[in-house]
Formats: structure tokens, C-alpha cells, sequence
């Protein structure tokens, strides 16, 4: 089953996602730093707006990395937005060396458990992205506990999906498992989600693509959600 995964800033973007047929929300704050962590207050008026599931972002800083104050900080923040209505959150870090920083994401991920998560974007922004990418997957692999991820954001390039679409159709070709880890988007585009459908992927999130004239200004268009969700779910049965 395909999935529409919509950006919200606010509760009226929230309420347009779902009249459009988003079947998520990935709710943040402050897209000039590319999502931050949103006010737990937000994500309670969220809430009372609409029934879809709301994966909260975790991240402090507009980079990649975070410190330990900042993990403790993400760890506590993470129990309101809980307590606030979120479904599950969306986080993931690099080290010092530009790897997948297990050891931050396990922290987070033990912390929410037991929500599910998304790794988001980190991974596309690795030193190795093939060698960030295996290891993702093996965090979603397991503990046996399931508190490893369910889904990766990715454009399979730091460029966006229009550089990464040819990485992420190889990707997928890794089989069904690797296929239903990977949640297109980053820049993704009309023409990226028929190949993408091709190849297995069956997730896809927008942000600027459903706001008119693609502005983080201007609100969530439910009309705009529609086509998309339309355009998704005829790709998936194609």
C-alpha cells in the first residue's frame, strides 16, 4: 500500500493534508535550517486538528551531528511531544566522520520506543553514502525489540531526488525489504514517482510540491494534495 507523507508547519497545514488524502504528517519547525524540532504546543494543536498519524522531528540543530546536551535535550522534548499526540518521530545523525551515528540514534530510538521512527535525511548527506545507507539499513534491521527505524527519508543525493534517482531505483532493487524502507523525497518531483513506483518504492513526502508556487510561505493546498495522492496511488497500482 502506498503511502502520501505530507510537511506541516502549522494546524491549518495539518487539517490540508488530510482533506487532501496525506495518510502522514511529518510535523516540524524552521524549514530554512531544512526542519528543526517543532514546539510541543504545535503538535498538540496538530493533534486536536486531525486524526492522521504525526511523526514529530528530533533535531536541534540545522547540521547532522549532535552533542550530548543536545541528546538529553531531544530525549525530554521527545516525552512532551508524546504526551502532546505524536505517532512517532523522525530523527538520525552523523559522526565525526560523516558514518551513521548508531549509538545517538539508539539513544532517541530507546527513548521513543515503543513509536516508530523515520532515519531522515543524514544519510544522504554521509561521507560513504552506500556504506550510511547499509548501515541504516541494518539499525531497521533490528534489535529485536523492532526499535530500529521503519522508514529512511531520502533523496538518495544531498542534492535532491532529481541528482539521486538513479541511486535510489538501485536501491530498491536490493529487494522488497530494502524497497519498502526507502521514503522518496527531498525535491521529489511528478516525473520521480512513476519510476520510483517502478522500482518498489512505495513512500513518498512533500513539502514545497503541495504549497502553492512552492513556498514554505504560503499554507498546505489540499487541492494540491489530492493530485499528488491521486498521482501516488496510480503509480502504486500501475
Amino acid at each position: 500500500m502506498s503511502l502520501l507523507e505530507v510537511i506541516a508547519l502549522t494546524a491549518a497545514d495539518a487539517r490540508a493534508a488530510q482533506e487532501g488524502g496525506a495518510g502522514r504528517i511529518e510535523v516540524v519547525a524552521d524549514m530554512a535550517a531544512d526542519g528543526l524540532t517543532p514546539d510541543p504546543d504545535v503538535v498538540a494543536e496538530m493533534r486536536a486538528a486531525t486524526s492522521l498519524p504525526l511523526r514529530v522531528m528530533l533535531r536541534a540543530n540545522p547540521g547532522f551531528r549532535t552533542t550530548v546536551h543536545e541528546l538529553d535535550r531531544l530525549r525530554r522534548v521527545a516525552d512532551l511531544h508524546r504526551e502532546a499526540g505524536a505517532d512517532g518521530f523522525v530523527f538520525g545523525f552523523l559522526d565525526p566522520l560523516g558514518g551513521i551515528d548508531a549509538g545517538a540514534a539508539g539513544k532517541l530510538a530507546a527513548e521513543v520506543s515503543p513509536l516508530p521512527w523515520t532515519f531522515h535525511r543524514a544519510v544522504d548527506h554521509a561521507a560513504d553514502p552506500a556504506a550510511a545507507w547499509r548501515a541504516v539499513r541494518e539499525l531497521g534491521a533490528g534489535p529485536p525489540d523492532g526499535s530500529g527505524p521503519d522508514a529512511v527519508l531520502t533523496a538518495g543525493s544531498p542534492r535532491g531526488v532529481d541528482a539521486g534517482v538513479d541511486t535510489l531505483v538501485r536501491r530498491a532493487a536490493g529487494g522488497p525489504a530494502a524497497a519498502s524502507m526507502i521514503m522518496a523525497g527531498g525535491g521529489l518531483r511528478r516525473k520521480h514517482v512513476a519510476l520510483l513506483a517502478a522500482a518498489g518504492v512505495t513512500s513518498f513526502h512533500v513539502g514545497t510540491a503541495v504549497r502553492p508556487d512552492g513556498s514554505w510561505d504560503a499554507p498546505v493546498d489540499a487541492g494540491l494534495v489530492r493530485e499528488w495522492r491521486s498521482l501516488v496511488a496510480a503509480a502504486a497500482g500501475a
